[in-house]
């Protein structure tokens, strides 16, 4: 037995030497493919599998020494099973989330901090846009900006032309109201951050100016609207959808949506597509306009953070942009990407295209772009809450608005106290 233990050892030591011999020493404690495998999630992207197959077989095959692993989640549960996963030993490397929940992630330390030299193929506007603390954490994967969609019919009845500042229609809401009998507008403005976004077009941001003279301003023009009847009652409570359905029946003059709401329209009410057209979106007082944006992020527990971020750099690259444009009808963030024709030109009777090149253009005027706060969810409440207030008329716009920047402060304050402790 003593013999068989000596015989079996040699066995091994001399299968060592002749690996070292064959492969080198450092080989043997480098890691292997599984070891360089990025596990990369995506939020209910299953519909665009072949192109995401095709993305990563592209990659594997420049870089052999690191597999992908593809999951795709559902988007109901991508907050809920990212913040578990971020939290463990062995979170996912690559997560495409949305940038609110990536900057909370951001707030907590939670995630890797992304070399700001290696964003150069992006809309630098973009990449400003992501920051928090001027670092960033998160690399754009494709926008979306709303454009005006308008009903041609009834512009020309009322003989007035689309307005491009909300100052505009505002002054021609009587007349688009008189001559046609319908709303020039249906402004969901107590959904998610709607009346944020409007207050950032006039540099309104933040706890401290929430209150300003031009913030209440602000409240007061949809307040006049509302009392009014130039926008409908409905305006306090309805959602995006439902005005929507407004346009489509005729019963509001614009929408401001994305593109791809112009195929619901084509699909839904062609007799109002056929009278529909697009321009650029509404603006406030500094010119900016409005977007949204999807991401990746790596998280800090990571294995494989460099790898990471070379496949992401990978996905959004000027090719593999503008291939999932086409397929999906969004707005590319690569900055080469957007010049091509794809972007630039457009037949007039293809509303889709036109519709398109508007958005890119306007992704290069989206600043200031509004910030995320840790709280964000509650000081969309105090914000929607201070709409529905202020129309109604339950007392005078500026105290209603000192009240919301009170509660936000104190958001504020308690968020400081939080992450502090935490960090302590």
């Amino acid at each position: 037995m003593k013999k068989f233990f000596v015989s079996l050892g040699l066995i091994l030591i001399l299968s060592f030497i002749f690996t070292v011999l064959k492969y080198g020493f450092n080989s043997i404690f480098t890691r292997t493919n599984s070891q360089n495998e990025v596990v990369f999630w995506t939020l209910q992207m299953s519909d665009f599998s072949s192109y995401i197959t095709g993305v990563i077989k592209d990659f594997e095959k420049e870089n052999p020494d690191i597999k992908i692993k593809w999951i795709d989640v559902p988007f109901s549960e991508g907050e809920k099973r990212t913040l578990a996963s971020v939290l463990s030993d062995n979170p996912p490397d690559l997560i495409n989330l949305n940038p609110d929940f990536s900057a909370i992630l951001a707030q907590k330390g939670a995630l890797y901090e992304i070399d700001k030299n290696s964003t150069e193929q992006f809309v630098p506007q973009i990449i400003d846009s992501l920051k928090y603390n001027e670092k960033l954490y998160s690399i754009p994967w494709y926008a979306t900006s709303a454009v005006t969609i308008y009903n041609r019919d009834l512009f020309n009845k009322a003989e007035l032309k689309v307005p491009e500042t909300y100052t505009q229609m505002g002054n021609i809401a009587p007349q688009m109201k008189d001559k046609t009998n319908s709303y020039i507008w249906l402004p969901n403005i107590s959904e998610n951050d709607t009346m944020l976004r409007i207050l950032n077009k006039y540099g309104v941001t933040s706890a401290e100016n929430i209150n300003s003279p031009k913030s209440a301003e602000v409240f007061d023009f949809f307040k006049n609207l509302y009392q009014n009847d130039l926008i409908p009652k409905e305006s306090i409570t309805q959602t995006h959808r439902e005005a929507l359905e407004k346009y489509m029946s005729g019963n509001i003059a614009m929408f401001q949506a994305g593109a791809n709401f112009l195929n619901m329209i084509k699909e839904n009410a062609p007799s109002t597509y056929q009278n529909t057209d697009v321009a650029t979106q509404i603006t406030g007082d500094i010119g900016q306009y409005d977007f949204s944006l999807m991401n990746f992020v790596i998280p800090l527990r990571s294995k494989n953070q460099k790898q990471a971020l070379k496949f992401a750099l990978f996905i959004t690259n000027e090719k593999n942009q503008l291939e999932l444009a086409k397929l999906t009808n969004v707005i590319a963030v690569n900055k080469n990407s957007l010049k091509d024709d794809f972007y630039t030109n457009y037949t007039p009777d293809d509303l889709m295209s036109k519709a398109r090149v508007i958005s890119a253009k306007q992704l290069s005027n989206v600043q200031p772009a509004l910030k995320s706060d840790r709280d964000q969810k509650e000081i969309n409440t105090l914000i929607n809450s201070a709409v529905q207030e202020v129309l109604l008329n339950k007392s005078t716009t500026q105290d209603i608005l000192n009240k919301v920047s009170e509660s936000w402060k104190q958001l504020n304050t308690g968020s400081r106290t939080r992450q502090t402790a935490a960090s302590s």
